[in-house]
């Protein structure tokens, strides 16, 4: 092999490598679990006359699930810190993984069972994908009882 093939295969693997580059670090942060950016996807949920809105997360499972909107759903409580509501489908567990400073009012994605858990107290629990934030009406979440639940986007 000569030296001018040599270098033309070392040139056109470093053009590769290097258009590369900018893809493979773009993907590994979409894959940050602890990514909190706030998108443009806001989101309103409405049970029993009560609404609250949340701002969805940069991350492909809060795309996902925005991409299922408008959803007429059942919410009901779990445990004591939670309101629950099954999806009628999964959602991607692409860049999924375990977080950190979880807090009151988080929105998440149960993977194992498939539905939303939307958090009003403190929480801690494995196999979870932070969907967004409440930010209005959140106070909602401490009514107890089972509700038919509309969730929509906000335009």
């Amino acid at each position: 092999m000569s030296v001018s093939t040599m270098n033309r295969r070392l040139l056109l693997s470093s053009a590769i490598a290097a258009a590369l580059m900018p893809r493979v670090a773009f993907t590994q942060q979409e894959r940050d679990p602890n990514n909190q950016d706030p998108t443009d996807m806001r989101i309103q949920m409405t049970f029993d006359g009560r609404k609250m809105t949340a701002t969805l997360y940069d991350n492909p499972s809060a795309r996902d699930f925005y991409a299922m909107l408008p959803l007429d759903l059942k919410i009901e409580d779990f445990s004591s810190n939670e309101k629950i509501a099954y999806l009628p489908r999964k959602l991607t567990e692409e860049g999924s993984g375990r977080f950190g400073n979880e807090r009151p009012y988080d929105l998440c994605y149960y993977v194992p069972w498939g539905n939303l858990a939307m958090f009003y107290d403190d929480y801690r629990y494995p196999g979870l994908i932070r969907l967004g934030r409440f930010d209005e009406g959140y106070e909602a979440l401490h009514l107890q009882g089972e509700f038919p639940l509309r969730i929509e986007r906000i335009s």
